[in-house]
């Protein structure tokens, strides 16, 4: 039977959430709170089996939270979720020790999968690590790779290399492949992993 705390100050988030995971088999208490304060003290009182963070806009200290949560708590199944270009803040939480990170978008199966495979104690999809011992990336991939972990959109990062756009997609699809992942969010956290960025 399982237990989860959800902590985001906007209440169509939680109320959503709630609705969502209470139709999951084995979900016995869903519980909410709205900042981070309140969930520290909550889950000393209470650990619950999962907890979700909102990172944007909502919850200011999200990453802290997830961060001090999981320092005290290292068996702590915490997930956060954030914007889908959020990559930068996802990563940061995710380097913290979080297991998992979700896009808020308006499709609900993804909250669904990343709860079960969470409680089965396997982390939610993250970057895999490369297969080879190190990662190399060019300066260019770096470059690119470091405007990601700004929240820069492909655009954005040419004109600041000097790169059309399709350029910059071409490094970017190579610096995927090289770090075993498959999008700017999961580019950005195996970056942090790997040391490529800090």
């Amino acid at each position: 039977m399982t237990t989860i705390l959800i902590c985001d100050d906007r209440r169509p988030v939680r109320e959503g959430l709630t609705r969502v995971m209470a139709a999951v088999p084995g979900v016995i208490h869903i519980d909410s709170v709205t900042h981070g304060e309140e969930l520290q003290i909550r889950y000393a009182r209470e650990p619950a089996d999962m907890v979700l963070i909102g990172t944007q806009r909502a919850v200011s200290d999200g990453v802290e939270t997830a961060r001090k949560l999981i320092a005290v708590n290292p068996r702590a199944n915490v997930i956060v979720f954030g914007a889908p270009d959020d990559a930068s803040t996802i990563a940061t939480a995710i380097a913290s020790g979080a297991r998992g990170y979700l896009r808020w978008e308006a499709s609900h199966e993804p909250v669904i999968a990343a709860l079960a495979t969470t409680l089965a104690n396997i982390s939610v999809p993250t970057p895999r690590r490369p297969s080879t011992s190190g990662v190399e990336l060019t300066k260019r991939e770096l470059q690119v790779l470091h405007g990601m972990s700004q929240g820069k959109r492909n655009g954005e990062i040419g004109r600041e290399l000097y790169l059309a756009e399709d350029t910059v997609k071409t490094h970017a699809r190579r610096l995927f492949s090289k770090l075993g992942v498959r999008d700017r969010a999961q580019a950005v956290a195996q970056g942090f992993r790997c040391g490529l960025l800090t």
